[in-house]
């Protein structure tokens, strides 16, 4: 890397920043990208400005970690920098469906501890609010041909036909963008793509319950 590099990419990161920084996130050689690398001496440079501006250095190792790279263990090693957060997984599994996430000391003092969230007592609320609303929804709606699920995993099938079960592709294409554009993504499924697969994070709320429901009620009466 020239001599006057580091200077130029200081300037335009400095420039770049927002006032409140909250992390950078980067892969140590860009996968999807084309496996490109980052110029040497990089990320020693942009993990101390991420840090004075509060930031916290996350290293995506999904792709680079566990000594694919040849050199290193590490993508992250190649450039001679400890990350505050790294992201791993395909290597770890070797084929299996695993993934890890590994932090230091400081920051797993900011987590909340797993026995305080109770998850699965959340779920079952939220779950049971969203259930009751889509259901409610259904009533009103004969597009809506089954509202089924536990907690936070959810589906709604869409038919023309409640008796016969048609799949109504078309209409949930069309309601599937409407939802977008309201900035609600949910997932498409079942055999003929007219389900919609709704599993949201498990912080999702009741408030963002309804504003789901709500929002899908808005696009159904646009049909």
């Amino acid at each position: 890397m020239p001599k006057a590099m580091p200077k130029m990419y200081k300037t335009t990161l400095i420039l770049g920043l927002p006032e409140k920084l909250l992390d950078l996130y980067l892969e140590t050689i860009q996968g999807v990208g084309g496996a490109v690398e980052l110029a040497p001496g990089y990320l020693k440079l942009v993990y101390d400005i991420v840090r004075k501006a509060g930031g916290v250095c996350i290293a995506d190792e999904v792709q680079t970690g566990f000594g694919r790279t040849g050199s290193h263990y590490w993508g992250f090693e190649t450039q001679g920098v400890t990350p505050d957060i790294v992201t791993m997984a395909k290597g770890i599994g070797n084929g299996l469906p695993l993934g890890a996430v590994v932090t230091n000391t400081r920051n797993r003092k900011c987590t909340i501890p797993e026995a305080s969230e109770k998850r699965q007592v959340h779920c079952a609320d939220v779950g049971s609010h969203l259930l009751g609303r889509l259901r409610d929804l259904q009533q009103r709606y004969e597009i809506i041909g089954d509202v089924r699920g536990r907690g936070l995993m959810v589906g709604v099938e869409l038919v023309t036909d409640r008796t016969e079960k048609t799949p109504a592709k078309a209409e949930t294409a069309v309601l599937f963008e409407k939802l977008r554009e309201l900035g609600i993504l949910v997932g498409k499924g079942g055999l003929h793509g007219n389900v919609f697969r709704i599993k949201p994070p498990m912080c999702f709320t009741k408030d963002d319950a309804d504003f789901l429901v709500d929002a899908l009620d808005y696009s159904m009466s646009k049909l």
